[in-house]
């Protein structure tokens, strides 16, 4: 009603929502509800969590750090208020081991046996090998050092 009555005039709006005047204006000057006031603070209090664990909670960890801050809600309403707040939690990837270091293949001999020392120039290289997440893939990187 709010976003027509500059468009039409009052007594039509009221007349086709089946709304009374006075009930119209009773619901205009209306404080928020006690629920709508608590969903505020609740509002704060999320994005907060939120913020505060990196995006990694879902609605069921938040519940439990909401209620050690002093805000008791259930499930369903938290995500009701994350989802008109647009949060949502970024899905960790589990740790997967790529090395199997029991396998029956051939293993070049360390030739350094820990001795980084250089006595001429080209005796020893060392490469770093960095893996970044992408999009859908892995990319790794290799950089020689000195």
């Amino acid at each position: 009603m709010r976003t027509l009555r500059p468009q039409y005039p009052l007594s039509l709006l009221c007349r086709v929502l089946e709304v009374s005047r006075s009930g119209y204006y009773a619901w205009q000057h209306r404080r928020p509800s006690k629920r709508a006031q608590e969903n505020v603070r609740l509002e704060v209090a999320i994005q907060a969590a939120h913020v505060r664990t990196r995006h990694r909670y879902g609605p069921e960890r938040l519940q439990a750090e909401l209620r050690a801050d002093g805000f008791p809600a259930g499930i369903g309403r938290i995500k009701r208020l994350r989802k008109k707040l647009n949060l949502r939690c970024k899905q960790m990837r589990r740790f997967t081991t790529t090395t199997d270091s029991k396998h029956a293949l051939p293993v070049a001999e360390n030739v350094l046996a820990q001795t980084f020392v250089a006595t001429r120039p080209n005796e020893t290289w060392v490469t770093d090998r960095t893996q970044r997440a992408k999009k859908d893939s892995m990319v790794t990187e290799l950089r020689k050092l000195g």
